[in-house]
């Protein structure tokens, strides 16, 4: 009977995620949490009040609601409300800065360009249906989720970055005569230099707040100087000490066809962000993330947004910078997180401190917002990388739409030749990036003739099943053809059934990787176990090894020595007497017995931990290469040319 080393594996599953730290250890904890979030949630009214020309007053009045529907909508997602809304991990909920732009589009529109807070209402209403339509589609978004692929989301966030920069360049300079003043380009400049040298020499908590260190000490340097608006030095004096937002603060919502299709599509974008950041922060803390978590936290997204359209504010998502900070504090306690909510509430119930970040310089703040959208098109650009960039198409998607937003990002009167309906699409760079990016992967992946993205998969024989066939089975039907991936514990093809549809092979592969990455330790422990060591590998008779050598191509082992035998007997041994769990590693066309015991005496030094990853990982790849051959079997072209090579 295999050991199974009960005595340690409590150490790996523990779930951290409901412990509550004592009561001065939670307040310091959630106290890091909002510092770490404060600069990325404030930016966004001060972006949108300073491109809509808002008094101080009503900018103001957006921060302390922004603040306080922030601490509503992270009680939300952290704590829960009933049982299917909120996904109950450390998770901060902030307003997107993909609405920055439509957001500001939206209002323009609505006040034929001269800004001011009369267009707020059309932007609430609009943000009250995408609030709603997030929170009814949540079940149905993993259906929706093959339309928004890496190429696309990557491309609409790449688009927003580089849009956004030209709100950046409002606030960095003021213009006088078409000359920059001097000083406003000296402050702008200064608080992106402090940006970058924190972040290029503090690790850690103080790296993840270098936008906050730089506000601050821009506007502490501006203080000093004289060069805060007087105007906003008055307003701090005469803001109110308690005071909270009321529903519908700036008049009844209107709507608008248009200005609601375009916050729906920052809605969905949202909802595939939200989708990473759950799987990430459950990957943090060690909770396995399955459907039923995904939708809880986009429910969650929906009603919170809905909140920020009711209460002044804006749409609401996940904030990435506090996933990190979980990361790096290893603190994995939701309870954390729902401390840090409660901070936000009573920080949104002090309009003097809305009016002290008000007082932020415009050139601090342009220094500080173009770090932070820059930040945004580089995360674009990764996530574009993992696209198949060698498809003429993904470029077609990636170059049309970047040009198109830079095109009205540099020409906005464009949108004038356009029915009035129509100039929210064609007024927002981000908006027309990210419609095209949509539509485009559509035209060229959904409709049509497809077969060319689609790849044949080897059953018995010569049969074979397209992947539109893969996408149709039933969960037993899916689990017998995909069956060779695995030896008997075949529950994370189960799990990879419930991922479907897949749009290519690429996504069936990472499906299947997921399942097993993902899965809880007892699992994962089984699946290992479930493998011959490699000595009963090696060792069997030649008809076995005729069998066995399928996963591997050639085995190239049959100049093993009796004293490579005996050599690897004992490490299969000693291996099993440390971890519980037999030697398994794949077999590559190159390996030696020497290799596969000097691979093997390595991995005995490891931790129970770090080799429980290690083995874990060697089951993936043995999955991969016995996929490879269901792939290269049904494709005589690629079984020639590897056959060649």
């Amino acid at each position: 009977m295999i050991k199974t080393n009960t005595t340690k594996a409590p150490n790996r599953i523990v779930d951290p995620i409901n412990a509550v730290p004592a009561a001065p250890k939670l307040t310091l904890l959630s106290i890091q949490h909002v510092l770490a979030f404060y600069a990325g949630a404030v930016i966004v009214p001060l972006l949108i009040a300073s491109s809509l020309k808002l008094d101080a007053q009503t900018t103001i009045h957006l921060i302390n609601a922004d603040l306080f529907t922030c601490g509503l909508a992270t009680l939300i997602q952290s704590a829960g409300l009933g049982p299917k809304i909120g996904v109950r991990l450390p998770i901060i909920q902030g307003v997107t800065t993909t609405s920055v732009a439509p957001i500001i589009a939206i209002g323009l529109a609505a006040t034929g360009g001269e800004g001011g807070k009369e267009g707020l209402p059309l932007i609430y209403g609009a943000v009250i249906i995408a609030g709603l339509f997030t929170f009814f589609v949540a079940p149905y978004f993993a259906k929706l989720l093959r339309f928004f692929p890496s190429v696309v989301t990557g491309t609409v966030l790449l688009v927003m970055g580089t849009s956004l920069l030209a709100v950046s360049t409002n606030d960095f300079v003021n213009y006088a005569d078409g000359v920059p003043a001097v000083r406003d380009l000296a402050y702008g400049f200064g608080t992106l230099a402090v940006i970058v040298l924190v972040q290029r020499f503090f690790k850690g908590f103080l790296g993840t707040i270098a936008v906050l260190i730089g506000l601050v000490g821009g506007t502490t340097i501006a203080y000093v100087l004289g060069d805060i608006n007087q105007a906003k030095v008055d307003a701090i004096g005469t803001a109110d000490v308690i005071g909270i937002t009321t529903p519908f603060y700036f008049g009844i919502p209107t709507f608008s066809f248009t200005a609601i299709l375009s916050m729906i599509v920052v809605m969905l974008i949202t909802m595939v962000e939200t989708t990473g950041d759950v799987f990430a922060t459950g990957e943090i803390v060690g909770k396995r993330i399955n459907a039923k978590d995904v939708t809880a936290a986009i429910r969650a997204d929906g009603l919170s947004t809905t909140l920020g359209g009711v209460l002044n504010s804006f749409p609401y998502t996940c904030f990435a910078q506090n996933v990190g900070l979980v990361r790096i504090t290893r603190i994995r306690s939701r309870w954390v997180a729902t401390g840090s909510g409660v901070l936000m509430v009573i920080i949104g119930l002090i309009p003097k401190a809305g009016a002290i970040v008000n007082s932020i310089p415009s050139p601090v703040l342009g220094g500080a917002s173009l770090a932070l959208f820059a930040n945004v098109a580089w995360v674009g650009m990764q996530t574009i990388s993992k696209a198949n960039m060698r498809d003429n198409r993904n470029a077609v998607i990636v170059t049309t739409s970047l040009g198109l937003a830079m095109l009205v990002t540099f020409r906005p009167t464009i949108s004038q030749v356009f029915p009035d309906w129509a100039q929210v699409f064609f007024s927002s760079g981000m908006s027309i990036g990210a419609i095209t990016a949509i539509f485009l992967n559509l035209l060229f992946f959904h409709v049509g003739n497809r077969s060319e993205t689609k790849a044949a998969v080897a059953l018995d024989g010569d049969r074979t099943v397209s992947l539109d066939q893969v996408n149709s089975m039933d969960k037993e039907t899916f689990v017998e053809t995909f069956r060779s991936l695995f030896n008997n514990e075949l529950w994370p093809l189960t799990q990879a059934w419930e991922s479907r549809p897949f749009t290519d092979v690429h996504e069936l592969r990472a499906a299947i990787q997921t399942s097993v990455l993902r899965a809880n330790v007892s699992a994962q422990e089984r699946l290992i176990a479930d493998y011959p060591s490699m000595y009963d590998l090696i060792s069997v008779d030649d008809d076995e090894a005729a069998r066995i050598s399928k996963d591997t191509g050639s085995l190239a082992l049959a100049s093993a020595t009796t004293a490579d035998l005996n050599e690897l007997r004992e490490l299969s041994e000693r291996y099993e007497e440390k971890f519980g769990l037999p030697y398994v590693a794949r077999l590559d066309r190159e390996d030696s017995v020497a290799r596969i015991i000097h691979n093997g005496v390595r991995r005995l030094a490891n931790s129970t931990e770090q080799e429980h990853n290690v083995a874990i990982s060697e089951v993936v790849e043995i999955s991969n290469d016995r996929l490879d051959i269901l792939l290269r079997d049904a494709n005589p072209i690629r079984r020639e040319w590897e056959a060649n090579h």
